[in-house]
């Protein structure tokens, strides 16, 4: 398999739905002969012009001298492939299981001497609300199961007896009463949102690690929804505690179940410890777009080494990296008749012919034009890099300026927590 001196040439891509695309298109340009396959009929389109699609994977696993999968769901076909020989970056059953069921994964984590913070499961809304009415207190909602990919339904209350919690259980109950069929509710915790994340080769975590910032609200001043991302500061670095006290306690389990791929644990971080919220098993996204920003390396190198468990060396920039996401209506909701309206096939001018920190969102190339697709107005990911936070964040900013979308929007304060942040995380000794 492969073709002898450790560079894979042919890349096949499984997807649920389109979320790698940018990694295929770096991959693509970093020479590779890429293939990508997309389950969901609805995200078809998207990256046309940019990738080569095949409307099933299978004829072409045996062509392929690396598999990627990006997404959650397909554990079990990753676990087959790999006992089948195949060099796979992509999740595990085990890993599957920790992201979809929050209960399991913070028991795991809990075995692995984790401090998971107190929490309940509940089947219904109705449970989960006479609950918070009989133990009044402040707590976040969050749905399980593939729900969670309603981000907009993550609820942190500012209540400390829980009544604004109360009347979102009741809203809840009415509209999604029939969809989610299990959640979660967790204490709340005071201190920064923090999430360490590193790329597992089936053995050991290969550093250097990354420590990221994920700003997850709709507007500037986290205001307003929750999106699932609208932009993430982030560095990398050598084992700190904050890797300590989450993933190194991960490693044995991630081995056993020959977990390959990148591994992030999103935390809390308080002067007395370290509290993991989620663990996400796959790659993060817009997390990959921004890491491109500061990984050194050909990525098809790096990749074929993580899938065949050879020890890599990931060099990677000092200093800090930045990314922002552009968006369109009706992101972060979906709404087709506002997406058809608004931005369906919305022209992307660039004011500038450098295309640095320039990535996919969910767009296509028609006529040498690039073009929004989908159907989400997920349009484009921006990064820039610099020593500081702060010169990281201009140059992602300035090169935001340098694209003009009708009716494009973005938040303007990527990165800028990092000056209170990053002051507790080193006092707290978890940076050391």
């Amino acid at each position: 398999m492969g073709n002898g001196n450790g560079k894979p040439k042919n890349i096949l891509f499984i997807s649920f739905e389109a979320c790698a695309g940018d990694l295929a298109w770096r991959l693509k340009q970093e020479g590779c002969s890429v293939k990508w396959y997309v389950q969901s009929k609805a995200d078809r389109g998207l990256y046309d012009g940019f990738l080569d699609k095949v409307d099933e994977w299978e004829p072409h696993k045996d062509w392929a001298d690396l598999i990627i999968i990006d997404d959650i769901g397909f554990g079990s076909l990753a676990d087959r492939l790999r006992k089948e020989g195949k060099a796979v970056v992509g999740g595990s059953s085990y890993t599957d299981r920790l992201e979809l069921d929050r209960d399991f994964g913070a028991q795991e984590m809990k075995a692995a001497g984790l401090t998971i913070p107190d929490s309940w499961e509940f089947d219904s809304f109705e449970e989960a609300l006479k609950f918070v009415d009989k133990n009044p207190a402040r707590y976040v909602v969050k749905p399980s199961g593939k729900a969670q990919n309603d981000k907009v339904l993550s609820f942190v209350g500012q209540e400390e007896d829980g009544k604004d919690v109360l009347a979102i259980l009741q809203r809840y109950k009415k509209g999604w009463g029939g969809k989610v069929k299990s959640l979660q509710v967790q204490k709340h915790l005071t201190g920064i949102e923090v999430a360490v994340g590193g790329y597992f080769n089936g053995q050991d975590f290969v550093m250097p690690i990354c420590i990221n910032f994920e700003h997850k609200r709709l507007f500037a001043g986290e205001i307003g929804p929750s999106t699932g991302e609208m932009g993430t500061s982030m560095f990398w670095t050598g084992p700190n505690k904050l890797y300590r006290e989450t993933l190194e306690k991960m490693k044995s389990r991630l081995a056993e179940a020959g977990y390959v791929g990148y591994f992030d644990i999103n935390c809390i971080a308080t002067s007395r410890a370290v509290f993991p919220l989620e663990v996400t098993p796959r790659f993060g996204y817009p997390t990959v777009s921004i890491q491109m920003e500061g990984v050194q390396n050909p990525w098809m190198e790096f990749l074929y080494a993580l899938a065949t468990k050879k020890p890599y060396a990931l060099k990677t920039q000092r200093g800090f990296q930045v990314g922002v996401v552009i968006a369109l209506p009706p992101w972060p909701f979906a709404d087709l008749d506002t997406f058809r309206k608004f931005s369906e096939d919305a022209v992307i001018i660039f004011t500038k012919p450098a295309m640095e920190g320039v990535h996919l969102g969910d767009v296509k190339l028609e006529e040498g034009d690039w073009k929004i697709t989908g159907r989400d107005g997920y349009a484009l990911v921006i990064t820039g890099s610099g020593p500081t936070m702060e010169e990281a964040h201009r140059e992602a900013y300035a090169r935001v300026k340098t694209i003009i979308i009708p009716n494009m929007f973005y938040r303007t304060d990527i990165g800028h927590r990092w000056r209170h942040e990053g002051d507790l995380l080193h006092t707290w000794g978890l940076l050391a």
